[in-house]
């Protein structure tokens, strides 16, 4: 809401609906939602309710700052909700704008965004160590103190279910074979053994790397000669560095994930 405010009363119109864009996708969709199925799915009416209005009211935010970008799209779908629950006061167009003072929550923020941190890395680790899709694997937080630990037991379902780990410990140091990374200053250790064969991941790591490498100094001896930025085009050119970039980019992820198999 602030982000999109701010750019809208700066005219920045492209960079409000890129802000409304991400909120929606990448924190309502991606996350709210997701942590959301399993209470909504529970048997405590309570938090099931509270879910729902969240989930409503939620809803409600994501019309108002989509209206100025999508007028009648925005508005029919605010009347077609507006139908199941509470008459509406006023059409979406005359409705006030959001605002989100009073409702902040820093604690709240803290904890879900250490949850939503935690299971983002081990996803990308996975990815980058081969680690299949179907498989579970241990996680273990290294000289995490009460606070941590406590968070952990909390969300513990939630962090195995979006993360698909097996279990969840602590320890004093990163176990053996063990792919580290480091979230919000807390070392994550996640046990490969049995997962993937950790000899072969580091024999192919080696190998991608030295291929890309390969095809990076080729289109580096490229770009440093002169003939060829003289003769070639601007796009072809341009394409180059793009490529070089690129390969550098896979390079040094490669190179974190080796470095992550010891």
């Amino acid at each position: 809401v602030t982000e999109t405010t701010a750019a809208i009363e700066a005219y920045r119109f492209n960079d409000a609906a890129g802000a409304v864009y991400r909120f929606v996708w990448n924190v309502f969709c991606d996350w709210y939602l997701e942590l959301a199925k399993p209470l909504l799915t529970g048997e405590d009416e309570a938090i099931k309710t509270e879910t729902r209005a969240t989930a409503a009211w939620t809803l409600d935010v994501i019309f108002k700052l989509l209206h100025p970008f999508m007028p009648f799209l925005t508005e029919e779908l605010w009347a077609i909700k507006g139908a199941e629950g509470p008459r509406r006061e006023n059409l979406l167009v005359l409705s006030d704008w959001p605002s989100l003072d009073g409702l902040g929550d820093p604690e709240a923020e803290a904890e879900v965004g250490w949850v939503v941190d935690l299971v983002t890395e081990v996803r990308s680790v996975r990815s980058e160590m081969n680690v299949p899709a179907g498989a579970q694997v241990p996680l273990s937080l290294v000289g995490a103190d009460a606070a941590i630990k406590q968070r952990a037991t909390d969300w513990g379902e939630t962090i195995r279910r979006l993360a698909r780990i097996s279990e969840i410990s602590f320890a004093p140091a990163a176990p053996a074979g063990s792919a580290q990374m480091l979230v919000r200053g807390l070392t994550v250790a996640m046990p490969l053994a049995g997962a993937i064969d950790i000899s072969a991941e580091k024999a192919r790591l080696s190998k991608e790397i030295g291929k890309l490498d390969g095809e990076a100094k080729k289109i580096e001896a490229k770009l440093g000669n002169a003939d060829f930025l003289t003769r070639a085009k601007e796009e072809v050119v341009e394409e180059n560095r793009e490529r070089l970039e690129d390969a550098r980019a896979k390079i040094a992820k490669m190179t974190v994930a080796l470095e992550r198999l010891g």
